[in-house]
């Protein structure tokens, strides 16, 4: 029977959105070509695309202002720091003297001088403690006076402030052994110290925190700001009773008679912490013309500071003392063949552009290409690592903006007149930070929160590198729409007149959900493998292994895929990977835009081996490969350049140091990634 004219009318149309959808889906081969190679594209583009940072705060007015410190300053902390080089040969206390010299020297500038005494308390993996902090449980067992080591910390208070905000300056030093790196940092914070107890502009309180970092730089912090933010009833006791000593064991001297009658027992505090500064002078100086500034402002989980804070201390570096600004770039890419071929090909794309339109501004020299794609990366690897890269990684855990300024001295004699310079420099940069911090009536807002650097004046905001990861992920949902209609499709063909069972899907998202549920088990037993005494790190490795591998062939009996039903699987596969990878964006975009470059094409290419032809057959086994996370790291750390001993064992101390932190990218790794391979490799050798 012929339709007719109106049988044909009476048909529903669907929506221009569902046509183009149903286009979309049944060309999902060349959508995911196409979104794949334009992610990778548009990745490779990101130091082209990179703005020039500016300062969004227009409170902030950075440089508006003549430095103040003065010679004075400078004599003061020049004696300050010979004093503490004194003591450090003369006395074998150092671990006892040094903090107490520290406070006599903030109390005579005018400071309210405290001291902080806390455990060492390493850390440890408990599934508990994710996405919250690194602090652990107190234990109060087998306390010894080793174990504990002391802050000093010193308030001015603001002459034109209420006392509810407070800039801090964050100085590490180990007392036990001191360096003369150290004693110089310490001698910076000295003279601005010195400069803000007499000044009048003040209006937020300064709090010196002289971190006693025996036990680790971001410890001291961490111990100091729980202790900050958590309400405390009675003292912390004298520097002799913090020390575990009593005047049996150490006789008092004159100098801790003017202590005691100067240092509270009590924890000092000030207001809430507008931002955080931490100081550092570099060991060994570099080769050039310049002083350097090197930036470090990764916290935990990818977190970074805003970038207005960011690009004061880079302004007032740059055009204030002339330091040359750096930020942590991967040395290794600097040689790289591959990414200069890429940025000579992209100048000469720029150059062709600029003659035919001189206003379009399109492409970058091929060294400041190949400089901003090592920038990029590392920046890129530091985030998705989630682990701190220093002690202002503490501050972003309470929502405080914090970096670390290290100041990396040129090649120089240990002069007097050099040591003078340096203090001045310094100086004056970290006084012209804290004038345009004293400035802000609020928080830091106004700029970005996420961000890539790909240079000390360049980045690349979230609105631009989500792009790339958006194409990267965009074919996922797609292929599993058109994997589950082929299905569809199929099962009716072969059923004929019967009708087709929707429920079959059920099976292939069982399956999906025990290996997921298989991944949760495997994070949590490294918590329980830690109950076992004297275990090494290569046991430890082995039994993580075993029971995971044991554990996964339990829940393999109750696996339920018939060999006809490969392509729902895949399907339900692909979009647990979507999901995954969209919530790890959320969490930590450099984790996400990383497993997305590994995962996307195995999700995407593998087949069961029968199906496949004999060329995707070899470059699904490559990608699987590859997609193991052990062999990623060993992949990723040849590439990357890293000279270290490849063991086993090395990945073991990786992992652990995942979950030491409570970085995401670990329950990424576990809970993500893992099943999704363990079920590519099941599609693989799928019966069909």
């Amino acid at each position: 029977m012929t339709s007719t004219p109106e049988t044909e009318a009476q048909k529903p149309k669907h929506r221009p959105i569902i046509r183009i959808g149903i286009f979309i889906i049944a060309h999902s081969f060349i959508v995911s070509v196409v979104c794949c190679t334009a992610g990778v594209l548009a990745l490779l583009l990101l130091p082209v695309l990179a703005k020039k940072t500016y300062v969004s705060e227009n409170a902030l007015m950075p440089g508006s202002a003549i430095p103040m410190i003065s010679e004075q300053d400078v004599s003061g902390a020049n004696k300050f720091i010979n004093e503490l080089t004194s003591l450090k040969l003369k006395s074998q206390r150092t671990g006892i003297e040094i903090p107490r010299l520290i406070a006599l020297h903030m109390a005579n500038l005018g400071g309210e001088v405290s001291y902080h005494k806390f455990q060492n308390q390493p850390n440890k993996f408990h599934p508990l403690h994710f996405f919250t902090s690194t602090e652990l449980e107190a234990n109060h067992v087998n306390q010894t006076c080793e174990s504990y080591a002391t802050n000093t910390v010193g308030i001015i208070r603001a002459p034109r402030g209420d006392g509810k905000e407070a800039i801090v300056l964050v100085t590490p030093y180990n007392p036990v052994n001191f360096s003369q790196n150290e004693a110089l940092s310490l001698g910076i914070a000295y003279s601005v110290f010195s400069l803000l107890n007499q000044v009048t502009w003040l209006a937020k309180d300064i709090i010196w925190l002289a971190a006693d970092s025996r036990y680790g730089q971001y410890n001291s912090v961490a111990a100091w700001l729980k202790d900050y933010h958590t309400p405390s009833f009675g003292g912390f006791g004298k520097l002799h009773g913090v020390g575990c000593h009593n005047g049996n064991d150490v006789p008092e001297s004159n100098l801790d008679m003017i202590i005691e009658t100067e240092v509270s027992d009590t924890l000092r505090r000030a207001g809430t912490m507008a931002a955080a500064l931490v100081i550092k002078v570099a060991k060994t100086g570099e080769a050039g013309d310049q002083d350097a500034l090197n930036i470090y402002a990764e916290a935990s989980n990818g977190q970074m500071p805003n970038l207005d804070l960011i690009n004061v201390v880079s302004y007032l570096a740059v055009h204030g003392q002339g330091l040359r600004v750096q930020v942590d770039k991967l040395v290794s890419f600097l040689d790289s063949k591959w990414l200069k071929f890429i940025g000579g090909v992209l100048e000469t794309v720029g150059n062709i552009a600029r003659t035919l339109n001189p206003q379009w501004k399109f492409g970058i020299p091929v060294k400041e290409y190949v400089e901003g794609s090592a920038t990029l990366v590392s920046s890129l690897y530091n985030q998705a690592l989630g682990v701190p890269t220093g002690s202002h990684g503490a501050f972003r855990d309470y929502q405080v903006d914090a970096i670390t300024i290290e100041i990396s001295p040129k090649l120089f004699s240990t002069s007097k007149g050099r040591q003078t310079e340096l203090l001045f420099r310094g100086g004056r940069l970290v006084e012209g930070v804290i004038r345009s911090v004293n400035n802000l009536l609020e928080k830091f807002h106004q700029s970005f929160f996420l961000y890539l650097l790909t240079s000390s004046n360049k980045f690349v905001s979230v609105g631009v590198y989500m792009i790339a990861f958006l194409l990267l992920v965009a074919p996922l949902p797609v292929l599993a729409a058109s994997l589950f209609s082929d299905a569809n499709k199929s099962n009716l063909e072969s059923e004929k007149n019967k009708p087709f069972k929707s429920w079959r899907w059920l099976y292939p998202t069982k399956t999906v959900f025990l290996v997921h549920l298989w991944g949760a088990i495997v994070s949590l037993l490294p918590y329980f493998i830690y109950q076992i005494p004297d275990s090494q790190p290569t046991s430890r490795l082995l039994i993580w292994a075993s029971l995971s591998l044991f554990i996964l062939i339990v829940l393999g009996s109750f696996f339920r895929v018939r060999s006809t039903q490969w392509a729902l699987l895949k399907s339900v596969t692909v979009s647990a990977a979507f999901i995954g990878l969209c919530l790890m964006s959320v969490i930590n975009f450099a984790t996400a835009e990383i497993g997305a470059l590994l995962l996307v094409p195995m999700c995407l290419m593998i087949k069961p081996w029968r199906v496949a032809g004999k060329f995707q057959s070899a470059l699904n086994l490559v990608l699987v490969i590859i997609g193991f996370p052990g062999a990623t790291f060993f992949v990723v750390k040849s590439a990357f350049g890293f000279q270290n001993e490849s063991s086993l064992v090395e990945f073991w101390y990786w992992v652990e140091s995942l979950w030491a932190w409570n970085s995401a990218t670990y329950i990424y790794i576990c809970m993500v990634h893992l099943p999704c391979w363990v079920l590519c490799i099941y599609i693989l050798l799928h019966q069909c």
